[in-house]
């Protein structure tokens, strides 16, 4: 990976930092950060609460409702055990909900649930359905979801980087050296972009080390303290590579 984060007195607060300093969310601006987190990573949760086996009604009522309590309620022990990870703390905090809920079955009518977010649950479970069966355990498989969630999210803010140059075809043709490495060669590359093997060799490494800083920023956006962001990056690469 690239540099090392920089040293605590020059972290700025980010969104789960934030979150986290605040004391889980005591503060309106910590509350719009936990708001924004959970809107943007909330569909590993609802593949974990599918993967539990609820049906896609349930799931998406159980989604909502978790989201709903999440934010009228700041005092997940969990939060403590899991050295403030956002990922890690997410998952503990639902399975501390849904424990919860099995012993209050009938506590919540379905479909009744607070619309919290306006989430896709219909894209989500067309999502659900095409994923490849696997044995992985209800915990593993949300690892992966995150990890995949989290590097779609660094290359769209790549992806935007470029938009915003004019370049939405370059983007589009060179993020096959990543998405699908080994399928175009850099000849091939550079006949569509009209240039030369070793201008996309030049380019393809540029774009590579942006998604890089991207992946970074994104996950220090989901960690309490500099220190953690590399050990996240390892754990998340990890998921994928299981």
């Amino acid at each position: 990976m690239s540099a090392s984060p920089p040293p605590r007195e020059n972290f700025a607060p980010t969104r789960w930092s934030l979150v986290w300093s605040a004391g889980h969310a005591s503060t309106p601006t910590a509350r719009a950060a936990l708001s924004e987190l959970c809107a943007a990573y909330w569909y590993p949760l609802y593949a974990y609460v599918r993967r539990q086996g609820h049906d896609p009604h349930a799931a998406a009522d159980l989604t909502q409702s978790f989201f709903a309590r999440l934010l009228e309620r700041n005092d997940f022990a969990a939060a403590e055990r899991e050295k403030g990870r956002f990922r890690a703390y997410l998952l503990a905090a639902l399975r501390h909900f849904l424990s919860d809920e099995r012993d209050r079955a009938n506590a919540v009518k379905r479909g009744g649930a607070a619309n919290v977010f306006s989430l896709d649950f219909e894209a989500a479970e067309g999502a659900w359905r095409e994923e490849p069966v696997t044995h992985e355990t209800p915990e593993r498989a949300f690892e992966r979801r995150f990890a995949e969630e989290l590097l779609a999210r660094a290359l769209g803010r790549v992806e935007r980087g470029y938009a915003e140059r004019g370049e939405r075809r370059t983007f589009a043709v060179l993020a096959r050296t990543l998405t699908a490495p080994g399928d175009a060669s850099h000849d091939d590359l550079a006949r569509e972009l009209e240039t030369t093997a070793g201008a996309v060799k030049v380019a393809a490494h540029r774009l590579r080390e942006r998604w890089r800083a991207a992946l970074r920023e994104e996950v220090a956006d989901l960690v309490a303290t500099p220190e953690d962001v590399d050990d996240e990056l390892a754990a998340l690469f990890a998921a994928l590579s299981d």
